[in-house]
């Protein structure tokens, strides 16, 4: 038997959850279906829980200047998980670096982005014969734990509906011009009837667009790696990220209570690509079950020599773990590491919406999105 849904959200990570939310404000029943136990399991939890106030894009203006317009509204509409229980510095290095200390100046004067030269006694702490200039800046962490419990809460209030365990499939054609989307799940096999469906998968972007036998969209996947490490006393309360090349970035994840250690050359394990020209459906791999076969052999203790490099007391971090993800990204990002929001209305299937946001403060682009769909306020 089909099941009707005036939408189905496919995903059950924060931006799939924020979906639901505008649609249910804006008239509609929504369902989500996560594949997984819970809510933000994946990559929503697996990232390095900045809310990002335009530092770290000094080579995308757009990128930039979205943080920074962001920043403020996720501050006052997540202020329960929000944690600024530290100081935040970025610093600039004198060789390998994409930017000079000018330059990051430069740039963050123009989208308004202050910067406060760092005291003596944090600058003393880099190497400088390998770091041009520290500054200390405004931004900020979040409790990923605590904000997957907001953000069920929210839905749980609002009336949304929602399942676990529930494995989207593939989708088709039904001759009243709405689409069949096919869901499997501990119970069998589930059908909805829907005019929209919007597929929030991240990584899984074309696991449904292949099933349904339509054409990949241009990804670039990474098997990442980010080491959990308990920082040495000198450096407690103090995060750094050092731009703009072969780096690293230190930032607290609260829900662990821990700190992440990334490193530009480390973090990423091996990457591979799908759709565009160049590559057809063969080219298709399920990002999941390459996720779960790959070899996870950490590479944190070379994250840590490096960033000692630079910042000598990172030798006495201890590492503790490990976060592993597949981070997505759209090829474009790779020329300015910008993170525009992904929002494609499939051209034959047109109720099929793919959204990827890159980041967690790009939600504040969708309402925008919706309007252009016809589903505005």
């Amino acid at each position: 038997m089909t099941q009707s849904a005036d939408a189905v959200v496919v995903g059950g990570g924060f931006f799939g959850m924020y979906l639901a939310l505008l649609l249910k404000a804006r008239g509609l029943s929504p369902v989500i279906l996560e594949r997984g136990p819970d809510f933000m399991l994946r990559a929503s939890y697996h990232n390095q829980a900045r809310v990002h106030n335009g530092y770290h894009y000094p080579r995308s203006l757009m990128t930039a200047v979205r943080s920074r317009v962001n920043f403020p509204h996720f501050l006052q509409d997540f202020p329960e998980s929000i944690v600024e229980d530290f100081d935040k510095y970025y610093a600039v290095g004198r060789v390998l670096g994409k930017v000079t200390a000018d330059q990051f100046e430069t740039f963050m004067a123009r989208v308004g982005a202050p910067l406060q030269p760092a005291p003596e006694r944090v600058s003393r702490l880099f190497s400088s014969p390998l770091i041009e200039k520290v500054w200390k800046v405004r931004e900020v962490a979040f409790d990923a734990g605590k904000l997957r419990l907001t953000m069920r809460k929210r839905l749980e209030e609002a009336g949304v509906e929602f399942y676990f365990e529930a494995d989207a499939r593939c989708l088709t054609h039904r001759a009243d011009g709405a689409m069949e989307l096919a869901v499997e799940t501990n119970g069998g096999r589930r059908l909805y009837g829907t005019p929209w469906v919007f597929n929030c998968t991240y990584s899984g972007l074309n696991r449904l667009r292949y099933h349904s036998g339509l054409p990949l969209l241009p990804l670039k996947h990474e098997l990442t790696e980010m080491a959990l490490v308990q920082p040495p006393q000198e450096l407690q309360n103090l995060a750094v990220t050092v731009m703009c090349g072969p780096f690293f970035s230190l930032m607290p994840f609260p829900d662990r209570g821990l700190w992440t250690l990334s490193h530009v050359r480390y973090t990423p394990h091996h990457a591979w690509k799908e759709g565009g020209s160049q590559s057809g459906t063969e080219a298709w791999q399920d990002a999941y079950e390459h996720f779960d076969r790959a070899v996870k052999s950490t590479d944190g203790p070379l994250m840590i020599r490096d960033a000692a490099r630079y910042l000598p007391a990172m030798s006495k971090c201890r590492q503790e773990g490990s976060l592993w993800e597949v981070k997505t990204v759209l090829p474009q990002s790779e020329l300015d590491d910008g993170r525009p929001i992904l929002f494609h209305r499939d051209p034959e299937m047109r109720g099929l919406v793919s959204l990827m946001g890159g980041k967690l403060d790009n939600i504040y682009d969708i309402p925008q999105e919706l309007a252009a769909l016809g589903l505005g306020m």
